[in-house]
């Protein structure tokens, strides 16, 4: 039976290993020296609460789908239709194809070509590549218009670390502001970090419930660091390009170490731009005509 994410691919190097998935280019499976780190999903199944898919040309949310091109309206399709807007870009339902592979990395691409409320073609690709104690990832976008083409990239993945309950765990972020959410989980104003929101000493997983959009990040490479008791470490590290990350922790992710079992999972998202970001323009990057836009995050492990 064909798995609803396509075909797998999975890379090695040493006691490590990742599943990707044809699917949104997915990360299914990831595993570092040994232990799991990423949140896995069943073969069988669809990314839970989007998990490991990637986001272009724009992550998160675009209110009512509706954004203005050089003072014309553009109506995206409403892939949320409950709130009326448009979610995670263009490529969520896409199969990739395989650019490139050796025994630790594959690269895959695909194509977003113009359509309601995006009249730009673009080629991008996404590289997987294991290293020694971490997996690093490169997206790239390449503007195949005669116009420049506003574009963001994000990434979905989720993370633990082997068996220690996600609940245990310790997540710190050096983020200055969060953006209030409105009902339809859109921002309206940022302000400083505060109470559960303010990561920077760290909160234990078990005791907050996030679903925020942090900013005011350090300058150059900044690192979202999950932390075990007994002192294992997850180090999502991003490069400067990404000046946003979206930290979700949902309570009913289908644990597949629990044997599907419902519970607490952690969402640590790498964005270049902010929710809604074709209209305030908060971190939205123009791709030049023949341009291409590269930008990076990564996995880091350590005990």
């Amino acid at each position: 039976m064909r798995a609803p994410t396509g075909q797998q691919f999975t890379i090695t190097r040493g006691s490590s290993s990742a599943t990707i998935t044809q699917l949104a280019a997915g990360l299914r499976e990831l595993t570092i020296d040994g232990v799991v780190v990423g949140e896995p999903f069943a073969e069988s199944s669809s990314p839970p609460a989007g998990c490991g898919i990637v986001l272009v040309p724009w992550p998160n949310r675009i209110r009512d789908g509706l954004w203005h091109l050089d003072g014309k309206p553009q109506q995206l399709d409403l892939t949320d239709p409950g709130f009326k807007q448009a979610t995670h870009g263009l490529l969520r339902n896409t199969a990739y194809t395989v650019v490139g592979r050796g025994d630790d990395s594959i690269t895959l691409g695909a194509t977003v070509y113009p359509q309601h409320g995006y009249p730009f073609l673009l080629d991008t690709t996404v590289t997987y590549a294991l290293v020694d104690g971490g997996l690093e990832v490169a997206h790239t976008i390449k503007n195949l218009s005669s116009a420049k083409a506003p574009a963001a990239v994000g990434a979905h993945p989720y993370f633990r670390i082997g068996d220690v309950p996600t609940e245990d765990l310790i997540l710190s972020v050096q983020a200055g502001s969060r953006f209030e959410l409105d009902a339809t989980l859109l921002p309206t104003t940022e302000h400083p970090v505060d109470g559960d929101f303010d990561l920077r000493e760290g909160k234990r997983l078990g005791d907050v419930d996030l679903n925020v959009t942090l900013a005011q990040l350090p300058e150059g490479e900044t690192r979202s660091i999950l932390t075990a008791p007994d002192g294992q470490r997850v180090e999502v590290w991003q490069d400067a390009s990404f000046r946003f990350v979206q930290v979700y922790t949902p309570r009913n992710f289908p644990l597949l170490s629990q044997g599907g079992e419902h519970g607490l999972a952690v969402a640590i998202e790498p964005m270049t731009a902010a929710p809604d970001a074709f209209n305030s323009g908060l971190g939205l990057h123009w791709v030049e005509p023949g341009d291409t836009w590269t930008v990076r995050w990564g996995v880091r492990y350590s005990a």
